[in-house]
């Protein structure tokens, strides 16, 4: 991994990280970069959580928090948030998606469910849902472009720790935001 690239990808790792902390929906294990050529955030989700539309918002906001991290950094982002049916930007679609077909919480036509056999071809064929799946996106964007922001100190002190070691335990992610268990 080249230096800009383990550099990125701390400072994206770290995005996740303290989104999933101060979001408080998730309890970060570790961080890790370099395995490869990528980087993992490891959670432990909070399942007594109830499972409520701002709790939806939330997790996507953390799902997006590596890409927002990229952005506020270094303007721009790396292709690696997107790609795959696994990458984050897919993750943060099927959520939002859910919510707008199968989870109830759609401000049109709620009761009815859609299941997910068609997925994200429903985007596709249905211009109104990928709208208010987009809208979704956007604000879940922008609550962890508000967070972020919020802690630009912290996400720097813990990314260049990051891109150091090369990983960190979630005790230490949550000393160094002053968050102890």
């Amino acid at each position: 991994m080249s230096d800009d690239l383990r550099w990125r990808v701390s400072v994206h790792e770290t995005g996740h990280a303290i989104a999933w902390t101060l979001l408080r929906i998730g309890e970060v294990e570790s961080i890790t970069i370099g395995i490869q050529d990528i980087g993992q955030v490891t959670v432990l989700r909070h399942t007594h959580l109830a499972q409520t539309e701002d709790w939806l918002a939330r997790t996507m906001a953390a799902v997006l928090a590596g890409r927002v991290a990229e952005q506020i950094v270094f303007g721009e982002v790396l292709a690696g948030s997107g790609g795959g049916e696994d990458s984050d930007l897919a993750k943060a679609t099927g959520i939002a998606l859910g919510a707008e077909t199968s989870l109830g919480f759609a401000e049109r036509q709620p009761l009815l469910y859609r299941p997910a056999t068609r997925g994200f071809d429903m985007l596709t064929l249905d211009r109104e849902l990928a709208d208010r799946v987009n809208a979704r996106l956007l604000a879940a964007e922008d609550l962890a472009r508000r967070l972020l922001e919020e802690h630009e100190a912290k996400l720097m002190e813990i990314a260049i720790g990051l891109n150091e070691s090369g990983v960190m335990s979630g005790d230490e992610v949550r000393r160094l935001l002053g968050m102890q268990r």
